[in-house]
């Protein structure tokens, strides 16, 4: 007598989303994340590489070394990210804006966005520094000087997220719904934004994540219960695509930052950096992310490697 697996029945489905310039489709699951033998995983996960709007100044040597030659211009950075590590997307992240940093204003930071815009055919994440009222200002800019480009911006939160859903929708940018590590909370904010008239096309779901051994325990069983929701109790408040911003809160880490002159437990920090951003990837992939922001391009290979296996019946 043959084994058979036991399988589960979905009723749900996660929104398919069009991105940029019609470049890239995520979501479109019809069961648990890799479950391919329960269900339909229409297209596998995407990586989008992180660039920053200024020159990172807490990054590790091992961090900064794959980017030396472009760590100063944004632009090439990005170019470099696409045709020499193959990102399908990129995430800008407007750490000068910061009001705590260098505070860089609307205009200024707009403009970085526009010329980013211009030189790439991939779509564009813009990411603020979760200030409200400062992220208000920027990602209202960066809506307007964008204008037909179709950019995904956030983080979004309940705190900021009217102003900033509405300029977006007008120029028919998509967003990113940003909450604490909640499923209540991020479910309420997907219903606001609804209610302020995002269409659901539009609306990217951010959990916040956390790295191994910081609490990345806790981020995937949020997760899911969200594709729980999702796919087993048609929640249609919680059927959106999953997105997670895991480079930077991996190289922040003692383990990917400490040089091991100062503790050699923790061994060489490349490695660990890697190991700890492919690791972490890995697991938000298995709890139901779409989109992973990564850091390093050692990482992004070892994490397009586990995606094409796990992908494979």
């Amino acid at each position: 007598m043959s084994f058979e697996i036991s399988k589960l029945q979905y009723n749900g489905k996660i929104r398919e989303i069009t991105l940029g310039d019609g470049e890239v489709t995520i979501g479109g699951e019809t069961s648990y994340p890799f479950h391919l033998f329960e269900g339909q995983m229409l297209r596998p996960p995407i990586i989008a590489m992180e660039v920053y709007d200024t020159r990172p100044e807490d990054w590790s040597e091992a961090a900064l070394e794959p980017f030396s030659d472009v760590i100063d211009d944004p632009v090439k950075w990005a170019g470099k990210c696409i045709d020499n590590y193959g990102a399908e997307m990129i995430c800008l992240q407007l750490v000068s804006t910061d009001p705590n940093e260098i505070d860089r204003n609307a205009d200024e930071a707009a403009e970085v966005v526009k010329r980013v815009s211009d030189s790439i055919s991939v779509p564009l994440i813009v990411w603020g520094t979760a200030n409200h009222e400062k992220d208000t200002e920027v990602l209202k800019k960066v809506c307007e000087i964008c204008h037909g480009k179709k950019v995904i911006i956030g983080p979004l939160e309940e705190g900021d997220y009217k102003k900033i859903a509405a300029t977006a929708m007008a120029y028919g940018h998509t967003v990113i719904a940003s909450s604490p590590i909640d499923i209540n909370l991020a479910k309420q904010l997907n219903i606001l934004l609804g209610n302020l008239g995002v269409p659901d096309d539009k609306i990217l779901i951010d959990p916040t994540v956390s790295s191994i051994g910081y609490g990345i325990e806790y981020v995937y069983s949020v997760m899911e219960r969200i594709r729980i929701a999702a796919l087993t109790q048609q929640d249609e408040k919680l059927q959106f695509p999953i997105i997670c911003n895991i480079g930077k809160e991996t190289w922040k880490t003692k383990e990917a930052k400490t040089p091991i002159e100062e503790e050699p437990k923790l061994g060489d920090i490349k490695k660990c950096g890697i190991l700890m951003e492919a690791m972490s990837a890995m697991v938000l992939l298995l709890a139901g992310a779409d989109i992973l922001v990564l850091r390093h391009p050692e990482s992004m290979k070892l994490v397009k490697e586990m995606i094409s296996d796990f992908s494979t019946k």
